[in-house]
């Protein structure tokens, strides 16, 4: 698979993506933790987008 179509129809970079995925997995966090932990990195998402 090529490193573009790995995430296909993203709306975040993929490096985005992965520390989500990251973050989420390795600690026992809330999205809406989660949520706040992106947006301390300049991310703004709804902790709905994340869920899904």
């Amino acid at each position: 698979m090529r490193p573009d179509q790995s995430f296909k129809g993203r709306q975040f970079i993929a490096e985005v993506i992965l520390w989500a995925v990251r973050w989420y997995l390795m600690f026992p966090i809330s999205y809406s933790d989660l949520e706040l932990m992106l947006a301390d990195r300049g991310v703004e998402t709804p902790h709905t987008t994340i869920f899904r």
